[in-house]
């Protein structure tokens, strides 16, 4: 495990919170199924640079998975029942990467996308790098760490504009509506362009 994955380790093996969530995902039994994004740039910046990890202040919990035998609209909305059903708590919201294609124009607008072939390949394309990072934990309990741009930005408190697939309008539109600099007063806010 390199230092960057130990130190991120760390940070969530001091949040039992996260810990049971990675551990509802894990026993969920969906395929390749991770937490991500938000759910972690929340945790390690509340730590790092905010008053601290509130989970009960989370929009979401960043689930996604990959399951390419079922892309209809319905295999999203069970397997967040299925994680809800294992623990109500958590705002769960379950994604399939596998499906991303049969949706992504018409909720977000632009061209349709070619198929995701994996995890990775569609974390590589979320908005800001800090927030392209997944993790899971293995049967053995230990943690898989997702970073396809590495984890500088998400531990190092850098907001900083993925062009992989969000434009800069919407960059800026996310910016505006998450105000890091607002609720992590120790963060780095390199602007869109």
């Amino acid at each position: 495990m390199r230092e960057d994955e130990r130190e991120l380790g760390e940070l969530i093996g001091r949040e039992p919170w996260l810990l049971r969530a990675l551990t509802v995902v894990r026993e969920s039994g969906l395929p390749d199924a991770w937490i991500g994004a938000g759910t972690l740039r929340d945790v390690v910046w509340g730590r790092r640079y905010g008053d601290g990890f509130d989970p009960a202040a989370l929009h979401d919990v960043d689930v996604v998975f990959f399951d390419p035998t079922d892309l209809g609209g319905e295999c999203d909305r069970r397997a967040t029942a299925r994680l809800a059903a294992a623990w109500a708590e958590p705002p769960w919201e379950a994604s399939n990467q596998a499906a991303v294609h049969t949706w992504y124009d018409s909720h977000f607008g632009g061209e349709p996308i070619a198929p995701y072939r994996s995890v990775p390949e569609a974390v590589a394309t979320w908005p800001e790098y800090a927030t392209a990072v997944a993790v899971r934990l293995d049967g053995a309990g230990h943690l898989d760490v997702c970073a396809p741009y590495g984890l500088a930005d998400l531990l190092g408190g850098v907001w900083r504009h993925n062009p992989a697939r969000v434009p800069v309008e919407l960059s800026r539109q996310r910016l505006a509506r998450h105000r890091p600099a607002r609720r992590w007063p120790g963060v780095t806010v390199v602007e869109p362009g």
